[in-house]
């Protein structure tokens, strides 16, 4: 099925006051089921946006069968702070651990060449300056530059399994992990609006029981405390005309915590940290039915 360019894209506020006119938005407060797990469903845990700050975490991991992270699990993707992050997957209980990259994983994205090259443009409107624009958490320009130099990264997490634009098959139940968002100044992996994004949305299949992304769809998620929207407009029509999972996991907009569902698929936001970089959010988790005929022991 084609998707087409929304003439608003660029505008993802004014786009989903349009697009909201057909939608529903469901809020959905759900509890962490404390039942056993059936024999035809599998546990799934997600957290996003830790930012290297999951030695500050005051809550426990709730167990399962598939932990799930969208993202941003490092301040500026320095090779000390992934070494980190895979100690810290290492202690998790979890049988399968799916990571994905987001936009402070500057060392994960190799197209990325300099934080401050070229970046004046984006932050021209405001007359603020790329740090004032951009949440270092603490890092120096040197930092984000060393950052950068770091080769074959990925090595490092050795005690996941990281999807960039990739698939796997966990208990019959096909799961996909991209780390693309629209773009916000100049960080890792961002594409600008319309066709660039619809381009990275157009490698998702369509035979996904769960997608996992680091930008939420616009109307899902997405609302900064600004009033702004930021979510993807294409990426919205993608899960819901072809792509069609049925859940969709995502982080990148702290204040978006929380799950939402349009009546077919379950919107996840999972950010860790809330609105002020403080890891207060709890896990998400929920219970996935496996496909007819399949359970955990096959």
């Amino acid at each position: 099925m084609k998707i087409d360019i929304h003439p608003l894209t660029h505008d993802p506020t004014s786009a989903w006051k349009e697009i909201s006119k057909s939608q529903r938005v469901i809020k959905i407060n759900t509890k962490p089921p404390t039942a056993d797990v059936p024999p035809n469903k599998v546990r799934v845990v997600c957290m996003s946006d830790t930012h290297s700050l999951t030695h500050h975490i005051k809550f426990d991991i709730p167990d399962g069968d598939i932990f799930i992270h969208a993202g941003d699990f490092t301040r500026c993707g320095k090779l000390d702070e992934v070494v980190e992050f895979n100690e810290w997957l290492k202690k998790l209980p979890h049988k399968h651990k799916l990571v994905i990259a987001g936009n402070h994983e500057l060392s994960f994205d190799h197209t990325f060449t300099h934080p401050f090259q070229n970046a004046s443009a984006c932050c021209k409107k405001t007359g603020s300056t790329l740090l004032d624009e951009i949440p270092t958490l603490g890092n120096s320009k040197e930092s984000l530059a060393e950052a950068v130099k770091t080769e074959n990264i990925r090595q490092y997490l050795s005690n996941c399994t990281y999807l960039q634009d990739e698939c796997i098959e966990l208990y019959g139940l096909q799961i996909y992990g991209t780390p693309w968002q629209p773009e916000f100044c100049k960080w890792a992996f961002n594409v600008k609006r319309g066709q660039a994004c619809l381009e990275k949305w157009e490698q998702i299949p369509e035979n996904v029981d769960i997608l996992v992304t680091h930008t939420p769809p616009v109307g899902h998620g997405d609302l900064c405390c600004s009033g702004v929207r930021a979510g993807c407009v294409e990426l919205l029509a993608t899960v819901q005309q072809r792509v069609k999972p049925k859940y969709h996991v995502f982080g990148h907009v702290h204040e978006g915590y929380g799950i939402t569902s349009d009546g077919r698929i379950i919107f996840v936001n999972a950010s860790t940290c809330d609105i002020n970089y403080l890891p207060n959010n709890q896990p998400i988790v929920f219970d996935v039915t496996l496909p007819k005929g399949r359970t955990k022991d096959d």
